[in-house]
């Protein structure tokens, strides 16, 4: 499956659309703190972070101000009206220290190791993001003391489990709501 051409299709933009009204609304907002749950990531000044699925950027303009002018983030997503309007965001935010890519996350085409910070936040479980290719990915573009954060709504659906037993990760923390590992084999 391209998840690429599937982001360019009409359909689908406005299938998600719909779903992006809702995921970007004040009530959710006003229900789920993102700065809140960001914390639970550990998110911090100067850190180069990589937003996997950023959707209608519900976390992308929280996330570009904690990292401060000194960090950076990469929000990758590959539905076509998603990066337009978070792109209109950052731009209207006066933002300078965020890139928005369209971007399979299966194959990110980022540098090895360039993340301090990986972001799967509401992406997984999803269909076309299986995680015996998404891992290895997120596993590659992280640099070796890097950590993933994974903030999983409504179900954790054995996605944690399924984290650990891909002989990739291994579990440094949960902190509200947001589960953390750091690659197998590294200090934290």
């Amino acid at each position: 499956m391209d998840t690429l051409k599937l982001g360019q299709l009409r359909i689908i933009n406005f299938l998600a659309g719909l779903g992006g009204l809702a995921i970007g609304s004040r009530l959710r907002r006003w229900l789920q703190d993102p700065r809140k749950i960001l914390a639970g990531a550990d998110i911090a000044e100067g850190l180069t972070v990589v937003e996997v699925g950023c959707g209608p950027g519900f976390f992308t303009l929280d996330a570009a101000e904690m990292i401060g002018e000194s960090g950076q983030l990469i929000a990758i997503e590959p539905l076509a009206d998603f990066v337009e309007t978070v792109k209109g965001k950052v731009k209207k935010a006066g933002l300078k220290n965020v890139k928005v890519l369209t971007r399979d996350a299966l194959n990110t085409g980022l540098e090895d190791k360039s993340a301090d910070l990986v972001l799967l936040f509401g992406v997984v479980p999803f269909p076309t993001l299986p995680l015996s290719k998404l891992l290895p990915e997120m596993c590659r573009i992280l640099k070796t003391d890097g950590t993933l954060a994974v903030w999983l709504f409504p179900t954790t659906a054995g996605v944690p489990t399924a984290i650990l037993n891909s002989g990739l990760f291994i579990q440094i923390g949960e902190k509200n709501g947001v589960y953390s590992y750091s690659l197998k084999g590294q200090s934290v």
